[in-house]
This record gives C-alpha cells, structure tokens and sequence, in this order.
C-alpha cells in the first residue's frame, strides 16, 4: 500500500500543477480519469485518517479549489479550514479524537463500528478479502487492517487500478467492507467534540461516501 508520504507528496503535485496526486507522475494511467479522480478522494481520506497532517500537507490543502456541487462545497469547506488550521492544534486535533489516553475520542475501525468491539468478525472478512487479492500491508501503520485509514488506502488501489484485479472488486470491496459503516464513522467524525479541522474531513468523507454508495446502486445508509 502506499505511504501517507507519497500521497502527501503527489497532493502537492496536484494542487501545484497539473498531475492529480493519485496519478505517479510520468507512467502510463491504468484507469480512466473519473476512475482516477475518484482514487484521489479515497487516497486524501486515506492520507488525513492515518496521521495527522504535515505542514506540506495542510498548505497543499489549503490550496484546494471547490465548485457548486455537494462535494465541491465539501472540498472548499477543507480548504478553508486546512488554511485556518494551526500544525500543532491539529496534532492535538488528531491525538484526541483517534488515540487518546486509554483510548480517542472515536474507535475508527469497522469491527468496533459493527459490533461493539475490535478485532472482530469484520477484521477476519477483510483479512479473507486481502489475501484473497493478493495485497499486503506495507508497514506504515501498525494498526489492524479495518482501520478505517487502510479501508481507504485499499479502496483508491482497486479503484486506481494499482492492484491486480478482476473489474467489480472494487464495487464488491466497497458493499463488504465501507458501505456498512463508513459514512457512520464520518457523521461521527464531523459532530464529534473534539473535533475542528477534521469537522471538515468528516464532512467530506460522508459526503463522498453517499455518492460512492449511490453510484453502485445501493441503498446511502442514512
């Protein structure tokens, strides 16, 4: 999988010039461009969920430029609040809501999500899935794989085209292991007390989540 450094790197690359962040520069596309674009939502989810936000980061976000539609809003909305945002309230930011003392303010993983507790059922399924698609951790996080940083990072690779795999995974990944309860995690993310730039990545991430959900014909959990 690939690092938050690189996608912070190709972030940087995109909001400078002309190279979306999911796309290495100077290879060959091996999706289409809607199909690229969508990547590049997840890998900014992915980016911002598995560790708070360098400096880079958050001035390339800073950057970003929305339009009229429910996302765009959603995209401008970051923008703003990455410009606002202080380094270090951030990393406290982040601290707080995912780490805590004990443990954060969320549990952002699908099995506590799904039942109550970690390292549960929902971890053995997506573990089956991953082995099943021949992809591995590569070591940057720790974290058991239904983090929901990783959930994410694996969905831009199906959707980019980064893994090999048959056409549909990537629906069939999102029905298994997102839909269930990603747009609960990022509702809860956007409301939650400790929250104030990552007010705005929930509110991104919901958003995207009800289109990614409706654009396979399956039913926005509400």
């Amino acid at each position: 999988m690939r690092s938050a450094e690189v996608v912070a790197e190709r972030l940087a690359e995109g909001v400078a010039g002309d190279a979306p962040f999911g796309q290495p520069m100077g290879e060959t596309p091996i999706a289409d461009e809607i199909d690229l674009l969508r990547a590049e939502h997840y890998d900014l989810l992915a980016l911002l969920l598995g560790r708070s936000p360098s400096p880079v980061t958050l001035s390339a976000l800073a950057d970003l430029k929305g339009d009229d539609s429910a996302l765009g809003r959603r995209v401008t909305g970051l923008a703003a609040a990455a410009a606002e945002a202080k380094v270090a309230a951030v990393q406290r930011e982040y601290f707080d809501l995912f780490v805590g003392v004990g443990r954060g303010e969320l549990v952002p993983f699908a099995s506590y999500y799904l039942t109550g507790f970690l390292n549960e059922r929902p971890l053995a399924r997506l573990r089956e899935d991953l082995g099943r698609l021949g992809i591995e951790a590569s070591g940057g996080m720790s974290e058991p794989e239904d983090h929901v940083a990783i959930v994410m990072e694996t969905m831009a690779g199906l959707v980019a085209g980064r893994f090999e795999a048959e056409a549909g995974e990537d629906r069939a990944f999102f029905s298994r292991h997102i839909e269930p309860w990603a747009a609960r995690f990022f509702r809860d993310l956007e409301k939650a007390e400790a929250s104030r730039f990552y007010r705005a990545v929930g509110a991104l991430g919901a958003t995207y989540m009800h289109i990614e959900a409706e654009a396979f014909g399956l039913e926005p959990v509400s």
